[in-house]
């Protein structure tokens, strides 16, 4: 029975008729091969003269028949990179090389790999590659004599990128992320209530940065990054990079660096790009091992060079394009603050000591060298302003059990870098420096005995030890952007414990409690600091309190599933030292000015008549201003109405002036004599 009923099915299915797959007469196809097969395309052979994969290398060392061999085993070591080289020729004229090479690859995708990163090639002082491919040379020969301008592109106004430094009040800036990450707002802060700026639904996908300067505030997208600024927090670049992570500014503002892990291919590095800021055009690609540690390129403080490392290698880079690479076996390294001084160092090898090295760039030149035995581990703290590096040395002295930790101390503002040592047994929690100052803290010990140390580098070769105070509920150390005053705070797991501290004669202001505190941020005047609950860490009592530098609670915010609070950053001052000496000395003037302010702003007026008074005050300066300049104006005419004598001033034209004396007759009294008796 079931047969037949399959049979029957299957005639049936015969006498329908078969659907027609064919495009109708009018179709026209409008997907051309490269939209529709782009990554197949992109591998397919090109056509090709035999010369797409030689390069041109010029600045080479011109050397003799018995320097010839280590000559070529430099230039392979750094060119075969990009690919495997198939042939070399180092033309010779007079028994020496003439100073370039060709070399040739064996796909023209590795010889324009090798022009885009071995073009300013720092070999050493004297020699610095120009790389070309071969075919290019065409297009130089043939450059036109007549220069044609380029076209002039359209000037966009985006307002004043520094306004707020313009307030009158002085009041700075956050950003606040909440409702998990689906508004965010821009306040500014007052310590009555913060007053929105700006806020945007959806304005970000995931956190947001600010800029080193604050500049700009850049908002993460699926497709890329957007940064915005001005008064109106307008749109004034994008970045196209699919599926961007992370992302990193150089400290001048001038370029960006993103980071996903979405577009690297092995011909195009995609995944790591550097991006000009003002033109957004993408100036670089690389390829990236390992995205564990952030940022992976360091800038220097002036963002002239920047560096990578890569399998124990340095890769030293100098905007915008050339490369410099110190082929050690590298474990860390971190940039000064304040000058174009890098500090790295190098672990054991056998019978060879680690070595921590400072190396002045661009000339390369070894400004300090400390060897170190029996190490374990090491971290480079610099200070802010770049006149001391701390590093924290972990190790293993021979005869002894556990781990022993040396602070080394380089005076980097003295002659020959001296360098001074403090050790410590018990196990380290956390290490800052005092960012404009010569002091530096110290968590030690375990809970629950955890103290903290407070040590002073004097001028006399010294390190002082302070004050120590023992038993803290700490993690954390976060200095004041200005020194001197610092919060020690126990986060996450040690329930927001807060310790406000003095280090001028190190006393405890104040001891508080932001039950679950995942984050503590210091505003850019060292005047206030912001401890928080985020979402990302913590499901409940999400909320941001504003603080003193003093440790005293001014606002309790709670804002619906909070994730993220940054302070806008303040570009550098720009008054010299004789300037700050003067206003500090005039402080007093000045701080008459701004009680009167804060008197103001404590009064229970409510903030439309605070604004009424002052806009009849305004309006008061006007009225005077304009009757004082309708004096002056009059004066002419007061001259003439009274023969030319100004009466302006009580003492004009005293010379002039005629004295008389008056008399008159007042009164007369007569008393008789006998009445005086």
């Amino acid at each position: 029975m079931r047969d037949t009923e399959d049979m029957a099915a299957e005639a049936a299915f015969d006498e329908v008729e078969e659907p027609s797959f064919s495009d109708p007469e009018d179709f026209v196809d409008d997907v051309d091969d490269e939209e529709l097969l782009e990554d197949i395309l992109r591998e397919r052979p090109q056509e090709a003269d035999g010369i797409d994969s030689v390069i041109v290398v010029d600045n080479v060392p011109q050397v003799g028949p018995e320097r010839l061999e280590k000559l070529k085993n430099v230039v392979h070591k750094i060119f075969s990179k990009f690919g495997k080289i198939t042939n070399d020729f180092y033309p010779e004229a007079e028994g020496k090389t003439k100073g370039y090479i060709f070399l040739e690859y064996t796909s023209p995708v590795q010889a324009q790999e090798a022009v885009k990163n071995a073009d300013g090639y720092k070999l050493d002082k004297q020699h610095t590659f120009r790389v070309n491919l071969f075919t290019d040379f065409d297009k130089y020969v043939n450059i036109s004599d007549e220069w044609e301008s380029p076209e002039k592109q359209p000037f966009k106004d985006f307002g004043n990128l520094r306004h707020w430094m313009e307030d009158p009040d002085c009041r700075d800036q956050y950003s606040v992320i909440f409702e998990s990450g689906e508004r965010t707002g821009i306040f500014s802060n007052d310590v009555k209530e913060p007053i929105l700026i700006e806020e945007r639904a959806r304005w970000t996908e995931t956190y947001v940065r600010w800029s080193p300067k604050g500049t700009y505030l850049a908002t993460f997208h699926q497709r890329g990054i957007a940064l915005w600024g001005g008064e109106k927090f307008k749109q004034i670049q994008r970045f196209s990079h699919q599926g961007v992570h992370l992302i990193d500014f150089s400290p001048c503002e001038r370029y960006i660096v993103t980071f996903s892990p979405l577009m690297d291919t092995k011909d195009d590095p995609q995944a790591i790009i550097i991006w000009d800021v003002l033109t957004g055009q993408k100036k670089r690609g690389f390829h990236c091992e390992n995205s564990a540690h952030w940022p992976i390129f360091k800038w220097s403080h002036d963002g002239k060079f920047f560096a990578r490392m890569t399998q124990d290698t340095l890769s030293i880079y100098e905007t915008p394009v050339s490369e410099d690479v110190l082929c050690q076996r590298l474990m860390d390294f971190s940039w000064s603050p304040g000058d174009n001084i890098i500090a790295f160092w190098v672990p054991e090898d056998k019978d060879i000591p680690a070595r921590v090295t400072l190396m002045q760039l661009p000339s390369r030149q070894e400004i300090r060298v400390r060897n170190l035995f029996n190490v374990v581990d090491c971290k480079l703290h610099w200070q802010k302003n770049g006149d001391y590096l701390c590093v924290k040395v972990d190790r293993t002295p021979k005869g002894t059990q556990g781990v022993v930790t040396n602070f080394e101390i380089f005076r980097m503002r003295e002659k020959q870098v001296p360098v001074d040592v403090v050790e410590m047994k018990e196990g380290i929690i956390a290490f800052a420096w005092e960012p404009n100052g010569s002091k530096f803290a110290v968590l030690h010990g375990e809970s629950p005995r955890i103290s903290v140390s407070f040590y002073h580098v004097k001028n006399n070769g010294k390190i002082e030890l302070i004050k120590m105070f023992d038993k803290q509920q700490a993690n954390s150390i976060f200095w004041s952007p200005q020194g001197q005053f610092l919060v020690l705070a126990g986060l996450r797991s040690m329930n927001g414990a807060l310790a406000f501290v003095d280090t001028s004669d190190c006393t405890m202001m104040n001891i508080a409690e932001h039950y679950m505190a995942s984050d503590v941020e210091w505003d850019p005047t060292g005047r206030y600091v912001v401890t928080s609950v985020s979402w990302w860490s913590h499901k409940v009592d999400n909320a941001y309190w504003l603080w003193t530098f003093q440790g005293r609670l001014l606002q309790k915010n709670n804002k619906d599933r909070f994730c993220q609070l940054l302070w806008r950053p303040r570009p550098a001052i720009l008054l010299s030292q004789e300037q700050i000496k003067l206003i500090k000395k005039d402080l007093k003037k000045y701080a008459k000015i701004f009680e009167q302010k804060d008197r103001l702003s404590q009064s229970k007026a409510s903030k439309e008549l605070v604004d009424k008074r002052r806009t009849m005050m305004e309006d008061y300066h006007k009225y005077r201003e304009a009757a004082i300049q309708l004096y002056q104006e009059q004066r002419p005419l007061r001259l003439e109405l009274r023969g030319g004598v100004d009466t302006d001033e009580l003492d004009s034209n005293v010379d002039d002036w005629e004295e008389e004396t008056i008399e008159f007759f007042i009164n007369e009294e007569i008393i008789p004599l006998g009445d005086l008796a």
